[in-house]
């Protein structure tokens, strides 16, 4: 071991040089973005992202049942256990940064030249083999996988994001389901009176035998109905309960029956410019991992140069154990080494390019990200702007189809009219009173849509 205060002070001068070291890491500059400024004539408006989402649901049962989903769904429980692995990840390498100090403690015994035998014995602090990250090389590491554990904290919110939309969405389904349980047994029971009419008047040579199969058909087509309607209505529970990832209590599912329904969400502001879609969880997310990839190349680059290393240890050296810690035996040992990769069959080449390709690979990914919000948001606001006309279309036509059945049944038992025309506007009623209800069921939805496409969803 070697005594030497002079080392003492070039330790300090290398450790200054290191700090001051270089960085060969890419300058980050975000891609501009490749949509157009603004959403077609929208004025700016305040951002989903900020209304809550106990804010954007109305409903007090809806809002337990988000709030079981928050605490119970396995997807979002796997996406905050990835937070706390990367971030575990995050922490080595910004571990790397700084050396590692051992107790380090040894005892040798040789033969020298005279016969005899050399013991040595050792105690002190020992640093192995750490790296003088003069050129940036570990830095950039630690850059990277900081981007990565920010990127991983944005796709948790991203999940968030759609488990509230998923929840709510499939909330509304199973509600119209329900509204169209109810709807298809009223019509198989009215159906089922215009049978048995018929087949009385058919026994009594009132009604035709065309007139009886049209009816039995009519009935069997809403038989039918029934079934698909209650087949469709436990496939909407198995998802919800998916969703929530236990089982649904019925209190907390909707009950036809309940009159005078308030409104389910809250309006949503739209209108947004484009640039807030950056604050969607999803687009921050794609660009964490482009500035993971640009930090990358910055290691990727830090190959080519020397890779400096340092071992060093501060202790004491005797010949005997017993005066191990006398005074005179402290010293301090200083072994440094530089490698500058001559030959390496174009490795570090290799992974430079594979660096450059991933950042441009995470571009591309950046910019799909944006571009697909901003469609979401553009569809979600046609949708709006367009399902509100077609429900008060379908509410009329449905109104209309009412009374024609009415008039065709009246004017059919005064002899006025025969009985295909009540079977048609039977028909015709069921089915646009169908179309109502999944249209209702598209403009709620769209609503859960738009919310999600803006960014809401995630702030607690």
């Amino acid at each position: 071991m070697i005594h030497s205060p002079a080392l003492g002070r070039s330790l300090i001068a290398v450790t200054a040089v290191v700090l001051a070291g270089c960085s060969f890491m890419p300058t980050y500059e975000p891609p501009p973005l490749p949509v157009a400024a603004s959403f077609p004539d929208q004025a700016t408006e305040q951002a989903a992202v900020d209304i809550r989402w106990q804010d954007f649901v109305t409903d007090a049962r809806l809002r337990e049942l988000i709030t079981l989903a928050l605490a119970n769904n396995r997807d979002l429980r796997v996406a905050t256990l990835n937070i706390e692995q990367v971030r575990a990840q995050y922490d080595i390498r910004r571990a790397d940064l700084l050396p590692t100090l051992n107790l380090a403690a040894s005892g040798s015994r040789q033969p020298n030249s005279s016969g005899g035998t050399n013991t040595s014995y050792s105690v002190g602090l020992a640093v192995s083999s750490w790296e003088l990250d003069f050129f940036g090389r570990v830095a950039s590491l630690k850059e990277a996988a900081l981007a990565q554990y920010l990127a991983s904290a944005e796709a948790r919110r991203a999940a968030q994001t759609s488990l509230v939309a998923a929840v709510a969405s499939t909330w509304l389904s199973l509600q119209a389901n329900d509204d169209l349980l109810a709807l298809t047994q009223r019509t198989l029971a009215t159906r089922n009176d215009s049978l048995r009419l018929t087949r009385l008047r058919f026994d009594n040579g009132a009604s035709s035998a065309l007139d009886l199969r049209q009816a039995e058909s009519l009935t069997a087509a809403a038989e039918s109905a029934l079934a698909q309607q209650q087949r469709q209505r436990a496939l909407d529970r198995n998802a919800l309960t998916l969703l929530v990832g236990q089982s649904v209590p019925d209190a907390l599912l909707f009950n036809p029956a309940d009159p005078g329904q308030a409104p389910l969400m809250a309006t949503v502001p739209a209108g947004l410019p484009s640039d807030l879609l950056t604050r969607r969880a999803d687009v921050r997310q794609a660009e964490q991992q482009l500035i993971a990839a640009n930090a990358s190349i910055g290691a990727a680059r830090a190959a080519f140069f020397p890779r400096i290393s340092l071992t060093a240890g501060l202790g004491t050296v005797s010949n005997e154990l017993a005066d191990l810690f006398k005074s005179g035996s402290w010293g301090l040992s200083l072994a440094p080494q530089a490698v500058l990769p001559l030959f390496d069959a174009g490795r570090n080449q290799a992974n430079l390019e594979a660096a450059n390709a991933t950042r441009e690979i995470a571009v591309a990914q950046y910019e799909k990200a944006i571009q697909t919000a901003f469609r979401e948001v553009a569809d979600a606001l046609a949708g709006r702007a367009t399902l509100g006309e077609q429900v008060r279309a379908q509410q009329a036509q449905a109104t209309a189809e009412a009374d024609r059945f009415r008039l065709a049944e009246l004017r059919y038992r005064n002899g006025v009219a025969s009985f295909l025309d009540v079977l048609d506007a039977q028909r015709s009623l069921f089915a646009t009173q169908q179309s109502l209800a999944l249209s209702q069921l598209a403009l709620q939805q769209n609503q859960v849509a738009l919310y999600k496409a803006l960014g809401g969803g995630w702030t607690e």
